[in-house]
């Protein structure tokens, strides 16, 4: 995992964490579901790490086939490997 990736993550854990911790303040009141959005974007972070960036940031540019972004990204960073011929 990358730095910058467990930076995205670390920023997820943050959000989610003071996001409940806010529910957890209000007691149960109705003002508690205002920071529910804000909580599964922190888990989604914490999951995903960097990956959501690349989603938003494709998605904002109305990419229609966001999963062939998102892969065009990974094999422009990825460096390329030569295999070895499969021996039979």
């Amino acid at each position: 995992m990358t730095r910058r990736d467990m930076l995205w993550r670390g920023i997820g854990l943050i959000l989610a964490a003071g996001a409940c911790g806010v529910a957890a303040t209000m007691n149960g009141s109705a003002q508690a579901m205002l920071v529910f959005p804000i909580a599964l974007l922190g888990l989604t972070l914490m999951i995903n790490g960097k990956r959501v960036a690349v989603v938003l940031r494709a998605e904002r540019h109305g990419h229609g086939h966001t999963a062939q972004a998102i892969h065009a990204v990974r094999l422009r960073r990825t460096p390329r490997r030569a295999d070895p011929p499969h021996s039979r």
